[in-house]
């Protein structure tokens, strides 16, 4: 177990090295943040000072070795535009982002496994079709859109929830909960209903066909054989084998929430890291979007760590050490 996890985090200071480098070039080759954050009437002097203020006048060779020495001291850079450290501008946002992807995670599991588990064994029903279809909508719809339509629906027509901001938080151990508060839970409704929709329609297929084929398995043909109850059947003999693929779509499709929230927290103004980064890249803020794709590198690692951990607990037979099964 030892062996594996320094052999992951091995793996995870390469990826985040490699992606580093390759943001820290791209990055370097779009505009000139300059000429956003000073007056365009200011001379030449003016410019030039700015940007050896803030180490642009330097090589691409030479910034990219200060920022992996800076880094690995735990410095990432600091916010052009805010001038504070980017970590802790991206700090700030995270638990925002973080309550909103996990609401929305916990959304799709709650009703993607009893949907898909309905679907896969009764296939031939109304009821499945509907569920199915519905599936099939849920991966067609894009974000976008969906989004705009539940402000227009739910915020415009009804009025029956907020359509932008965070709503009231509480604060516990130091950070901001929206989930604790009646107008935070009002707030982060739609936008948690919009980015659960697709990984909703994922889980319910996923579940529907595992349930499938599940069973038509030999084992759960024996157990029916026996006379076990049909909820023994289903919860104890298949829902237990579709746990490890259901766990693993859920930990990376919250890794993606997380990275990928973008369009939903810009929709319906979420203060997370999406909109974060969409503004920094709108200002060119080199630093804390150099920050950001390293956090979501390493909060990738992490979870697909923990994934292989749950492993063991789901089946004791994963040896994740590489040894015999």
């Amino acid at each position: 177990m030892t062996e594996f996890i320094v052999r992951r985090l091995l793996q995870a200071a390469l990826v985040v090295a490699v992606m580093s480098l390759l943001v820290f070039t791209g990055v370097y080759a779009i505009g000139d943040p300059v000429e956003l954050l000073i007056n365009p009437e200011a001379d030449q002097a003016t410019r030039d000072m700015v940007a050896s203020q803030l180490g642009l006048d330097q090589p691409l060779w030479r910034q990219y070795t200060l920022f992996v020495a800076n880094a690995l001291q735990g410095d990432l850079g600091r916010s052009f535009v805010f001038n504070i450290p980017a970590i802790e501008l991206i700090l700030q946002r995270m638990p925002a982002t973080l309550e909103l992807a996990a609401l929305a995670t916990l959304i799709a599991l709650v009703l993607g496994v009893p949907l898909g588990l309905y679907a896969g064994m009764r296939p031939y029903s109304p009821v499945s079709h509907t569920i199915m279809t519905g599936s099939i909508l849920g991966f067609s719809l894009p974000t976008f859109w969906v989004g705009l339509l539940l402000i227009l629906v739910f915020a415009v027509w009804l009025g029956w929830l907020p359509a932008f901001g965070r709503g009231k938080t509480a604060s516990v151990f130091g950070v901001e909960w929206s989930v604790l508060t009646l107008d935070g839970l009002r707030h982060i409704v739609l936008p948690a209903a919009n980015l659960a929709l697709f990984k909703l329609a994922l889980i319910i297929r996923l579940t529907q066909a595992g349930a499938r084929e599940a069973a038509l398995q030999d084992y759960v043909r024996f157990a029916k054989a026996r006379g076990i109850a049909p909820s023994r059947v289903l919860f104890v003999h298949i829902l237990r084998n579709l746990m490890i693929p259901i766990v693993t779509v859920a930990g990376i499709e919250f890794g993606g929430v997380v990275a990928f929230a973008v369009v939903t927290e810009s929709i319906f103004n979420w203060p997370g890291m999406g909109k974060l980064i969409i503004d920094s890249i709108n200002l060119l803020d080199r630093p804390v979007i150099v920050a950001y794709l390293v956090v979501i590198v390493f909060f990738f690692v992490l979870i697909n760590l923990l994934v292989d951990l749950l492993y063991t607990l789901l089946d004791p037979r994963v040896r994740l050490s590489g040894g015999s099964r």
